[in-house]
């Protein structure tokens, strides 16, 4: 079992019951799901960085990336409907536990000049999103092996009701946020 989730079963639906009253356990806040989306610009035109960037995107998950399309041309971008953009990989369960933990205690402290994450980027339902600048803060990424650094969005799908329940569930977790 990972590690971050016998902490929630043992310390973490405790507190929250305490704090805001839960008179169910099935109330309690918990994770549902995490998304990380790597955006590629430059794909439609060099093939090799879509694959260097799908197989960085699996080392840093664990989990094969789905090949993410344009729905949309826009002229302005030189991007025409139905050309490769991205790539995205859903986690739950033990592999999203992993994941958070590594990103927690091993990739964020380090960033360059790491001073914690906003606690602004929560919208309003209770799921929070952050944006990292490139993927050579997870260890399982070679230097030496890249050939672009690129960045990536991560969402945190809670099924907290306000952000408030989603900032204390996290908080628990041990998720770095800024004073």
């Amino acid at each position: 079992m990972p590690r971050l989730k016998d902490t929630y079963k043992k310390d973490i639906i405790p507190a929250l019951t305490k704090k805001f009253g839960y008179k169910n356990v099935m109330q309690v806040p918990k994770l549902e799901k995490v998304t990380i989306n790597m955006g590629m610009g430059d794909a439609h035109m060099n093939a090799k960085s879509l694959d260097s960037a799908l197989d960085d995107l699996a080392t840093i998950s664990g989990q094969k990336p789905v090949v993410t399309k344009a729905k949309k041309s826009v002229a302005n971008f030189k991007v025409r409907e139905g050309m490769k953009v991205g790539a995205k990989v859903t986690l739950r369960g033990d592999r999203m536990y992993e994941f958070l933990d590594r990103l927690m205690n091993v990739a964020l402290p380090r960033v360059r000049d790491f001073r914690g994450i906003s606690s602004k980027s929560f919208d309003g339902r209770g799921n929070f999103a952050m944006g990292l600048k490139e993927q050579l803060v997870f260890p399982e990424i070679s230097y030496d092996n890249v050939d672009k650094v690129r960045g990536m969005d991560i969402a945190i799908v809670t099924t907290a009701n306000t952000d408030e329940e989603a900032f204390e569930l996290l908080s628990l977790f041990g998720m770095p946020f800024a004073k």
